[in-house]
């Protein structure tokens, strides 16, 4: 097991269970327990979970969203090949607004160097599109980033995406159904992404399929807004049928 799927399962069980134990861990992991206390360390650090002395507990609300840095590594072979399509369907010459999250970060790697305009909403794709060459061009938008997160949020972050109009938005998913349709974990997040749609001709939705099936409590806008879906194998097929019927184009990858 490498250190980035122990850590994962690590953060899991905690966050299942509310709380494990080191020796609890260590019998999930079949790490020895120096190695489970090194990863729970890191893992606080990650502000991922809190330490206590013998093991760990979550810090995570029910319905509130898991941490940037465990989210990075999670469905990351889903979430390049859904990136891979999304890229394909951005043609050269576009305008893209690019939506924060895991997802849309590996999509931020593959338009780095393509001959595109970009305005990403996120730091972490900024740093990834701050060195792109030529042709690559790079709009940096305003906002507030989200500690822990880097998504760009608040009045400035709404002001640059009403100012200006783009060919296609990128969208990135908490949860899409086609009963709820889009939701955010956020509030501040969830007025981005409404400005993100109002600013884009088309939206291009990338989401793994846990996202697909998973409200949460903050409203973005009806599932019927999203012209293409591009989601993984793993998506409920129900879902993606109902999506279909009402109108959104769905790529499974």
């Amino acid at each position: 097991m490498s250190t980035v799927e122990r850590h994962r399962l690590i953060a899991e069980a905690v966050r299942e269970a509310g709380s494990a134990t080191v020796t609890e861990l260590t019998e999930l992991t079949g790490a020895s327990e120096m190695t489970v206390r090194r990863d729970l360390d890191h893992l606080a650090s990650q502000g991922v979970l809190e330490r206590f002395r013998g093991g760990a507990r979550t810090l995570l609300l029910r319905g509130e969203e898991p941490p940037f840095a465990l989210r990075v590594h999670e469905a990351l072979g889903a979430k390049r090949r859904i990136a891979a399509e999304v890229a394909s369907l951005i043609t050269d010459g576009e305008t893209v607004l690019l939506d924060s999250g895991t997802t849309c970060l590996e999509v931020a790697r593959l338009l780095h160097g393509r001959q595109v305009t970009v305005m990403p909403l996120s730091l972490q794709a900024i740093h990834v599109l701050g060195d792109a060459p030529e042709p690559t061009s790079l709009l940096v938008p305003g906002g507030r980033p989200r500690a822990g997160e880097g998504a760009l949020t608040g009045p400035l972050t709404l002001a640059s995406l009403s100012a200006l109009r783009f060919d296609t938005a990128v969208l990135g998913c908490c949860g899409l159904t086609a009963g709820d349709g889009m939701t955010a974990y956020d509030l501040d997040e969830a007025a981005v992404k409404r400005a993100v749609i109002t600013s884009a001709r088309r939206i291009i939705a990338a989401a793994d399929g846990s996202k697909l099936g998973r409200t949460t409590h903050a409203y973005v806008g009806p599932s019927t807004l999203v012209d293409t879906l591009v989601t993984d194998t793993t998506a409920s097929t129900d879902e993606t049928t109902a999506l279909e019927s009402d109108g959104t184009t769905v790529k499974i990858v």
